[in-house]
């Protein structure tokens, strides 16, 4: 596997597993922990998030980190 998708992989892990967690605190005060997980949207949104923070959010992280180098 490339440098490339490494980074990409783990900044968007990172940034989707940050996004899951903070979304579920802060439905935490009007929806109860089980029923969020009990419910598919979380784990649709949990999907989402990460697939965006890898493709979206990596790339974007991958060449601003080689613009920075080669300046």
């Amino acid at each position: 596997m490339s440098e490339r998708w490494r980074f990409q992989i783990k900044t968007g892990i990172f940034w989707g597993l940050f996004m899951i967690g903070f979304s579920t605190w802060s439905l935490f005060g009007s929806t109860p922990l089980a029923n969020q997980f009990a419910d598919n949207s979380y784990y649709f949104r949990a999907v989402g998030y990460i697939i965006f923070g890898i493709f979206v959010l990596g790339y974007s992280s991958w060449t601003a980190k080689k613009r920075r180098e080669g300046k």
